[in-house]
């Protein structure tokens, strides 16, 4: 249980991070090479901090193996630990993530930017509350 509230405790300094550096607009934001990988990076960090603390759920909670990334999320959904909105958006992440890690195609930056600007944190704020609530 310690691991789970540091790791809820790591997400809330990234989110507070990527707070504190994310552009004021989109122009900004593609202007800046070193704000825009700034800021590309704490969106791929805290996604994976979401992922890392589902695996310390399922584990602590006992409810599997997951198979892959992606399922964390199936059974941290299906175990009623968050709503089906927050886990079809944390998917939605997940894939934005690795689109930008394995550069899958081309980017549309002005998506990743609405992404890391208003979905993530909104997102991540709301799975530390479910998740507080539900473990």
């Amino acid at each position: 249980m310690n691991r789970i509230k540091d790791k809820i405790n790591e997400l809330k300094t990234l989110i507070n991070e990527l707070e504190s550096i994310m552009p004021s607009n989109f122009q900004e934001y593609k202007k800046d090479l070193k704000e825009k990988a700034a800021c590309e990076r704490y969106f791929e960090r805290i996604v994976e901090c979401i992922t890392d603390v589902c695996f310390l759920i399922i584990k602590y909670k006992k409810l599997g193996i997951p198979e892959d990334d992606k399922n964390v999320y199936d059974l941290i959904f299906q175990n009623d630990i968050i709503d089906k909105k927050l886990y079809v958006d944390l998917k939605e992440a997940k894939g934005m993530r690795n689109i930008i890690i394995h550069n899958y195609g081309k980017t549309d930056d002005e998506l990743v930017f609405n992404t890391i600007t208003s979905e993530i944190i909104k997102d991540s704020k709301l799975f530390i509350k479910q998740i507080q609530k539900n473990i």
